[in-house]
């Protein structure tokens, strides 16, 4: 059953993509400053930072079957997800201001580390797997799925890099405020504020079209059964498929994006306004995104746009680092390079952005090749799946960051000014190495997803054939009950073996 048949409402796509403002605060915050912040400012290695991330990703991978499982379970009055989305924002407010006021004295430990982070991934989970599994329910429309898709991007986008814009004018305006934790402090907790009020705004946009008490009780819910659909999801070839080449998409965007800061600042220079001016110009990528992702997958389908823009990204982006390695690129912190930078950066990324948003979309088409193999939906299910890939990718990302940051030689704290250019061209050659395996790994198996538009509408339009003829069958079995409930009737008017009622 899906809530809405044909084109959607304008405010049901602006609210569905509303929600996805409090996992792009996240993402950036995770991606752009927490490696930074827990290293430069708090004075913790590096290497240490990415495994206690990574050992938080493995303790939180476990919970994510449960959050979906529960979810597809849920049963109330206003149907399977609102009630997740009122509740679960505010525990995840809470965690985001702790994650960036730690509540321990002095430099954080390992284990103070991964406590945090689990229980800000844990709280997300909450919110953000219900959230877009409502995305496969609201329509079973190919196209009208990724305009669904297209918004949550573009909300999602815009959240990370509004709060991105708001950190490098106003929290963290200068080199100096970027190696004390006040304005980290004060990041956090308005962070903490835009998380809550997106994800309770969406839910209440939402609450007339998608409150609806689901047309039968779920199951006992079971750890095994939990596990178990995990497990089955996984015997999808299409979602095998998919984890392998989304996997490697989402590493090379966390790598790209966790080490931003490092390399905007140590290898191209940046000055201050060139940070202020850097989300706005990764703005104006999102918005290609937002108005080239709908065409493309119209015309070459998701699977092929998907592995066109891994390569894509890589080809671009390659250019400038490239020059730079060889010499031939103008001297950084110069209005030539920054400018000529950030041109470059704008195509790669919108690209690489159109390739993660196809990747996305194409997990709404396993759940009804799912549905023909088992005859169950479990929408949650998959997307808990592909939100412990996109986890996986998040902590690969920031460990391999992590790893290139230790092996390159930068000495927390250092300035701008006093890294030596060795250190600047071994971080451009890592990144630009690890990043490349990436993109043309994540091509290779995204290009052989197996289900395309037209597989897709062939089994939509026999399960509406299966559907309307379950409705006739019941019908005509009511209508059988009530013409024998008549024959049964005296003359009197009376009812033949029933209880006369008082």
């Amino acid at each position: 059953m899906t809530f809405v048949k044909g084109k959607l409402p304008t405010d049901l796509k602006l609210f569905s993509g509303l929600g996805a403002v409090a996992f792009g605060v996240k993402d950036g915050g995770f991606l752009y400053f927490l490696l930074p912040f827990y290293n430069l400012v708090l004075g913790v290695d590096a290497w240490l930072v990415s495994l206690a991330l990574a050992t938080a990703l493995v303790i939180d991978a476990f919970a994510d079957p449960l959050i979906g499982h529960l979810s597809d379970r849920t049963y109330s009055r206003w149907g399977r997800r609102l009630p997740w989305l009122y509740i679960a924002p505010i525990p995840l407010a809470a965690m985001w201001v702790m994650l960036w006021n730690p509540p321990f004295g002095g430099t954080p430990a390992f284990w103070e580390i991964v406590a945090l982070a689990v229980g800000v991934r844990l709280m997300l989970s909450a919110c953000e797997v219900p959230s877009v599994s409502l995305v496969p329910e609201i329509t079973d429309d190919y196209v009208e799925r990724t305009t669904l898709f297209r918004f949550r991007f573009l909300f999602g986008w815009m959240g990370g890099l509004g709060m991105m814009l708001l950190t490098f004018a106003v929290f963290l305006p200068t080199e100096a405020a970027r190696m004390q934790p006040e304005g980290y402090a004060v990041y956090g907790i308005v962070g903490a504020v835009v998380i809550a009020a997106s994800v309770i705004g969406s839910a209440a946009g939402i609450h007339r079209y998608v409150a609806h008490r689901p047309d039968q009780p779920p199951p006992p819910f079971s750890f095994s059964a939990a596990f178990g659909e995990i497990v089955d999801a996984f015997r999808e070839r299409a979602f095998v498929i998919f984890a392998i080449g989304g996997l490697a998409t989402y590493v090379s965007h966390g790598v790209t994006l966790s080490i931003t800061i490092y390399v905007t600042q140590y290898v191209w220079q940046f000055s201050e306004l060139a940070f202020v001016i850097y989300p706005l110009v990764l703005g104006a990528s999102v918005v290609l995104m937002f108005l080239l992702a709908g065409p493309l997958h119209k015309r070459f389908g998701k699977p092929a746009t998907a592995a066109a823009g891994a390569l894509a990204a890589l080809g671009i982006m390659g250019v400038p680092y490239t020059l730079f390695l060889i010499g031939l690129w103008p001297e950084t912190g110069t209005s030539a390079s920054t400018v000529g930078f950030m041109i470059f950066m704008v195509l790669a990324n919108t690209a690489g952005v159109i390739s993660s948003i196809s990747a996305t979309s194409m997990v709404a088409e396993i759940v009804e090749a799912f549905e023909e193999r088992t005859g169950k939906r479990a929408e949650a299910t998959f997307y808990s799946g592909n939100w412990l890939v996109q986890k996986c990718a998040t902590g690969g990302g920031i460990m391999l960051s992590g790893l290139i940051v230790s092996m390159i030689g930068l000495e927390p704290g250092t300035p701008q000014s006093l890294v030596p250019d060795a250190v600047a061209d071994r971080l451009a050659l890592l990144y630009m190495a690890v990043t490349g395996v990436l993109a043309v790994f994540a091509a290779f198996w995204l290009a052989r997803f197996p289900i395309s538009q037209a597989d897709h509408e062939a089994r939509v339009a026999a399960r509406r054939v299966r559907e309307s003829a379950t409705s006739q069958t019941a019908g005509s079995a009511a209508d059988e009950a009530d013409d024998t409930g008549l024959a049964e009737k005296t003359p009197a008017g009376g009812l033949i073996g029933r209880p006369l009622s008082k």
